[in-house]
């Protein structure tokens, strides 16, 4: 989307970090497994909404660009040379029994493109037409990953 010359509103910015922060958040940190990072990651995303002032037409529209930047966002850090692998911290997804914690660690200790993905899907309720779309990928692909995903959450959750 090009950026229009339209003046940004700051009340504008606050609503958007209101509506869209937590599901933000939630995705930032189940791609990097790191809450601190995605903190930053969330943080960039509405700078760049303040910055290239898109014209939204709809509330959709509006969430699917800042969920695109924020798992573009992600992915740039983690091809960085100076990322670190660090533990997941499952802190901010409380589990109600160990059966949970073990699914969400699972999750993600899984490679970050197949943890995208199922986050997506299965937390945020996106269909594999709409990830392809956040992800810049083939529907194709998405379906592959979601698919060895889960195959890989299955056998993880077999040895437990």
């Amino acid at each position: 989307m090009k950026p229009s010359n339209r003046p940004v509103e700051w009340n504008e910015v606050e609503n958007a970090v209101s509506r869209h922060m937590d599901r933000l958040l939630r995705t930032a940190v189940a791609i990097l497994g790191c809450l601190a990072e995605a903190e930053d990651i969330v943080q960039e995303t509405f700078l760049r909404l303040y910055e290239h002032k898109p014209q939204f037409t709809s509330q959709g529209h509006e969430t699917a660009w800042l969920i695109r930047v924020t798992v573009n966002l992600c992915k740039s850090r983690l091809k960085s040379h100076w990322w670190s692998k660090s533990a997941p911290l499952l802190d901010i997804y409380p589990a109600k029994n160990d059966f949970e914690h073990n699914l969400m660690e699972t999750v993600l200790s899984l490679p970050h493109k197949y943890r995208a993905v199922i986050h997506l899907y299965y937390y945020e309720g996106y269909s594999t037409y709409e990830i392809a779309d956040i992800t810049a990928q083939t529907e194709a692909a998405v379906r592959q990953q979601l698919s060895r995903g889960r195959q890989k959450i299955k056998d993880a959750l077999a040895t437990i």
